[in-house]
């Protein structure tokens, strides 16, 4: 009843592009929480299981980057994406390297937060 009396007093465009940010906003949070619980990643485990893990954070960001249409997200995504690649191709059995990495990936987890604001 609500929505007939708004789809009469606002009109079809209002109505329709309403609809359209909430959807926007919708798939920017879907994407911002999957992304915040894919930031993890242990390099205490065997180097080939902690790159294959990498490399499915790398592919599932990418994923949400084509999925979301808020530009600063999908940059975010798209930057954690990339620092993914970055470390499989480091000595990960190298605690320096993995500790820099770390520091890197907080950064872009930080930016992150900032896009989903």
């Amino acid at each position: 009843m609500l929505a007939a009396a708004a789809l009469l007093l606002s009109g079809c465009a209002e109505v329709g592009n309403a609809v359209d940010q909430g959807s926007k906003t919708a798939d920017k949070v879907g994407a911002c929480a999957e992304a915040l619980g894919l930031a993890d990643l242990n390099p205490l485990v065997d180097p080939a299981k902690f790159k294959a893990r990498a490399e499915d954070k790398e592919r599932r960001l990418r994923e949400l980057a084509g999925d979301v249409q808020d530009q600063d997200v999908k940059n975010a995504l798209l930057g954690m994406a990339d620092s993914y690649v970055e470390v499989q191709k480091e000595r990960i059995d190298d605690a320096g390297v993995v500790a820099k990495w770390v520091q890197r990936n907080v950064k872009k987890i930080d930016a992150l937060r900032v896009a989903c604001g």
